[in-house]
């Protein structure tokens, strides 16, 4: 009874972490448009751009076509897809929805025209911090098991009955929506601002989810691997397995020390192989993920 209340616990307090970094990145997100996109009327893909350039075209605050036409894909998404997926993505829509409506406000001056924080003329800096906040907000959304919906859902239903990949689906449908920004302003300086704040959004996007995944790999050779397994698994906190081996040179049988680790630790794990062994054998390699205890998680729709 106490391990089934104690799971519980484990499990609301994962699910209340990631609603609260979910609710962070879309903070860095919808600051992004407020502050720097929109000011400079710069567009990027997404369901964001899509409403970005109908701001544009008509004057209809960018919250507004964002909400709508999200309701309408989530309608569609609940039925093919099923409420386990859109859950988060729900929950995303209306807290970004509010804060792109509560940011526009706070940036707006008495006559509802944008303040341009870094001064007239600063478009491509205002292309170059939007987008990395932007791509930042959307990792941790990402790390968190989030979504902002929009042509998130596109390509999860098309990728349901097509053979074609969630990235690859994402990517013709931000291709095409950058590329109409041109009928709007009629200026090809626009759509390349566009492509070089896709660009950088995914750049940043994926260096903060690689960079918060970054784990290590050891193997370690050394006649003394109970000292050293002893003090990795006592000492780092990490979980040691002992491999049999054989040495083709002397044919003799060899234990080797395999160890997961994340980055941070490599420094620790050094050291202490050092001080027991100076003349151990030690492989170190990158990995480009783990999962399980003391990793991540297994997050899969």
């Amino acid at each position: 009874m106490m391990n089934n209340k104690k799971h519980s616990a484990i499990l609301l307090w994962r699910e209340s972490k990631d609603y609260i970094m979910i609710t962070f990145g879309l903070i860095s997100y919808a600051l992004a448009w407020a502050c720097f996109l929109l000011p400079y009327q710069i567009t990027t893909g997404g369901l964001t751009g899509v409403s970005a350039i109908i701001y544009y075209a008509t004057g209809i605050e960018i919250q507004v076509s964002y909400f709508f036409i999200n309701a309408a894909f989530l309608l569609v998404a609940l039925k093919i897809l099923g409420l386990k997926f859109c859950i988060k993505t729900i929950y995303a829509v209306f807290v970004l929805t509010f804060f792109l409506w509560l940011f526009q406000e706070m940036m707006k001056d008495d006559n509802g025209n944008f303040t341009l924080i870094l001064g007239p003329g600063q478009d491509f800096m205002g292309c170059v911090l939007g987008s990395c906040m932007c791509g930042l907000g959307i990792a941790i959304v990402f790390l968190n098991n989030g979504s902002t919906g929009g042509t998130d859902i596109i390509a999860a239903i098309v990728n349901k009955y097509r053979d074609i990949t969630f990235g690859r689906m994402i990517m013709y449908c931000d291709i095409f929506i950058i590329s109409s920004c041109y009928f709007v302003f009629h200026d090809w300086r626009r759509v390349v601002f566009g492509f070089a704040t896709l660009i950088i959004m995914s750049i940043i996007l994926d260096y903060v989810i690689n960079s918060a995944r970054q784990s290590v790999q050891f193997f370690i050779f050394s006649k003394k691997y109970n000292e050293i397994a002893q003090a990795i698994n006592k000492d780092i906190n990490r979980g040691v397995t002992l491999i049999d081996g054989t040495g083709w040179y002397s044919r003799q049988p060899v234990k080797i020390v395999f160890v997961l680790a994340k980055r941070n630790q490599s420094i620790n794990i050094f050291r202490l192989v050092k001080d027991i062994d100076p003349n151990a054998f030690v492989s170190q390699s990158n990995v480009v993920g783990v999962y399980g205890e003391g990793f991540d998680r297994i997050k899969v729709k």
